[in-house]
């Protein structure tokens, strides 16, 4: 338990106050080049933002179930779906920094919110953990897919990211389902809805 209390708190300072490295190199469209005018990359930098938050907020839940559950066998899953959620991290991060942008000053309020979140789902049992993931992925999956409209269509770098982590996505939540997921109440899901909406709002502008 002290282990993995201290290996909780390290992935937390890790997210939220460090740069990143992905194990993946960025993805990219071949002969694409990106060029953008300075409204559209405000535009671009406010949207990536968003999705930075989100990753900073997948890394706390992923921490939390991992740290909440007694199955080490879903542990291990947790842990493993999180370090491919650094990968996401990692792009979104480097992709600010080309935009001229940065991240959102909230970050460790977003950070705190998204673990005790996880941390009431892991607490919940297995298989509403496991019903959360699939719920949050899925929310996150069609976020994503409203971005590839909304990013200036000659944004060729951020669409490459952005349509990257959509498949990713979509693939963690396929494999919550095959681990024992349950289906979360609909009012659970609309609370989350709201939340999402709530974050991905000021994260935009803060």
């Amino acid at each position: 338990m002290i282990d993995r209390f201290f290996i909780t708190l390290d992935s937390a300072l890790r997210t939220v106050f460090t740069s990143h490295t992905g194990a993946q190199p960025c993805p990219t469209v071949p002969g694409d080049v990106t060029e953008l005018s300075e409204l559209d990359k405000k535009e671009a930098g406010a949207l990536m933002r968003v999705n930075h938050v989100g990753e900073v907020c997948a890394q706390a839940l992923y921490t939390a179930q991992a740290f909440a559950t007694k199955n080490e066998a879903l542990r291990a899953h947790f842990m493993r779906a999180g370090a491919e959620e650094t990968d996401h991290l990692a792009w979104t991060e480097q992709r600010l920094k080309e935009l001229g942008e940065r991240t959102s000053l909230l970050n460790p309020l977003w950070y705190a919110g998204a673990f005790g979140i996880g941390l009431i789902a892991g607490r919940l049992g297995d298989p509403v953990s496991l019903g959360f993931v699939v719920e949050t992925e899925n929310q996150v999956e069609a976020h994503l897919d409203s971005h590839m409209s909304r990013l200036p269509a000659g944004d060729h770098a951020s669409r490459a990211i952005v349509a990257q982590m959509k498949d990713d996505e979509a693939r963690h939540a396929l494999n919550a389902k095959e681990l024992g997921a349950v289906d979360l109440p609909a009012p659970v899901r609309g609370l989350m809805t709201a939340a999402a909406k709530v974050m991905t709002t000021i994260a935009h502008r803060i």
